[in-house]
């Protein structure tokens, strides 16, 4: 595997490349020339390194599953910078969403502060599987009742019905001292 400095493949790169050549470009050979320029891009946006490298592994994942599509484009790499934004905007969302409901739940009484991550986590395990997945889905992911229901299997009435119980053990969870 040749380790070079990262090129970014552009509609002007490809310009004087017949259709032919460029559809024999492997998704291999994309990866090399695209990798470096997207992970330092990504650090730019994030300010974190391994953080800009999961994004960027997540956006050459979605890349690949459609590589038969994707090496077709004019350009490749702005359909891989698009996608990487997009996953950064949705991480961002999420994590903006996460702090949100941590923070309106009321501290537990520990002895000495802990993250909001940790404690949102550590309440989480108090939830039955499907409570914990009624309230991912619709508080986390912003899916809808009808949409949670679906994705798991019941009537969107009983999304209601696990969020509700989920919402007071959580409530329970946080408000008791640990033991």
């Amino acid at each position: 595997m040749m380790m070079g400095r990262s090129k970014t493949i552009s509609a002007n790169d490809l310009a004087g490349v017949d259709d032919a050549a460029r559809d024999a470009m492997s998704f291999e050979e994309f990866f090399r020339l695209e990798r470096d320029h997207l992970c330092n891009l990504l650090t730019l946006v994030t300010g974190d390194r391994s953080d800009a490298e999961e994004i960027a592994q997540d956006a050459f994942l979605a890349v690949w599953e459609h590589w038969d599509r994707v090496q077709l484009m004019d350009n490749p790499a702005g359909y891989l910078h698009r996608t990487a934004m997009n996953a950064f905007r949705k991480r961002y969302r999420r994590a903006k969403l996460f702090g949100r409901i941590a923070a309106s739940l009321p501290p537990k009484a520990t002895s000495a502060p802990a993250d909001s991550t940790v404690v949102m986590s550590e309440a989480l395990r108090a939830l039955t599987p499907r409570q914990r997945a009624a309230l991912v889905l619709t508080e986390l992911l912003g899916f809808s009742a009808d949409d949670a229901a679906r994705a798991l299997g019941v009537k969107p009435s009983t999304i209601g019905v696990l969020k509700h119980r989920g919402r007071m053990v959580l409530k329970r969870e946080v408000n008791e001292p640990d033991a």
